[in-house]
């Protein structure tokens, strides 16, 4: 078995593996992609060490480009995406994942693991001590300029550690009082664009650095998309599924340690 062949069905393993998982905990599968993916592409030697996390943001970021489709259509037609803030949040997200494409193949990549691994702690503490209360009637939401600045800085976040937003814009729409549901359904169509407009700051800004004959279109490595991709998208579904049937909380707490333990594992690296 050739290794590219053997790095595709990697790949695959982790794609079905990501999508149960973000389909039974409504999280980003780039909070797993990106570290599974990095070990992967060290362990074939795909390029060189300082080049791996920048190439695992980027596919991660592309492949949730197709399964964050699935999730949006599904929660439109349940009508959970309030179309009436969406375009203003998906304009802030698209700026900050648009420039922070760019950004992040400019930085050190002692600093971009180092985003990650801090995004991904407080990412992980908000799992294990958050709540489901409903969202408070108290706080207003801000005007649609403040709001599209917010936004810009969690796409900005997102984007540079190669996930789909989720775990960060669904805490800040349910703070300012939207609906636990709405704030989903909003966050998996701004996944789309997350994905989308960070995904073409990374293959533009590194496009020079790599070649299409190569397999990577810019820092987007393609075996590895095809082999994530091919499998998320169907297990998503069932990861969801399974929520009726496993304990869900207990879950979280046990995922959220694990992300502690690889938050650690990409500081030492």
């Amino acid at each position: 078995m050739s290794d590219l062949l053997l790095l595709i069905i990697c790949c695959a393993v982790l794609g079905s593996g990501v999508g149960f998982l973000a389909g039974l905990l409504g999280i980003g599968g780039g909070l797993v992609i990106v570290p599974v993916l990095s070990s992967i592409l060290l362990y074939f030697a795909v390029l060189p060490p300082e080049q791996v996390i920048i190439a695992a943001i980027a596919t991660s970021l592309a492949s949730i480009l197709f399964t964050s489709t699935s999730s949006a259509i599904a929660h439109h037609k349940n009508g959970n995406v309030p179309w009436e803030l969406a375009p203003w949040i998906m304009t802030g997200v698209a700026l900050g994942a648009l420039i922070s494409g760019f950004l992040a193949a400019m930085l050190p990549e002692q600093i971009v693991r180092w985003v990650f691994a801090i995004s991904v702690v407080l990412i992980a503490l908000k799992m294990f001590f958050g709540n489901n209360k409903p969202a408070s009637d108290e706080r207003t939401m801000p005007n649609k300029g403040v709001l599209t600045g917010f936004t810009t800085l969690t796409g900005g976040l997102s984007a540079m550690i190669g996930i789909g937003g989720g775990a960060l814009l669904v805490p800040l729409l349910t703070f300012f009082s939207i609906d636990m549901k709405k704030a989903i359904g909003c966050a998996s169509a701004c996944g789309i664009v997350i994905a989308l407009f960070g995904s073409v700051g990374y293959v533009t800004s590194g496009s020079a650095q790599f070649a299409l004959s190569d397999g990577f279109a810019g820092f987007v490595y393609l075996p590895a998309l095809l082999g994530i991709v091919c499998t998320s998208w169907f297990t998503a579904p069932l990861g969801a599924k399974a929520t009726h049937h496993l304990p869900v909380p207990t879950i979280k707490k046990i995922f959220a340690g694990l992300l502690v333990l690889v938050a650690a594992n990409m500081t030492l690296a």
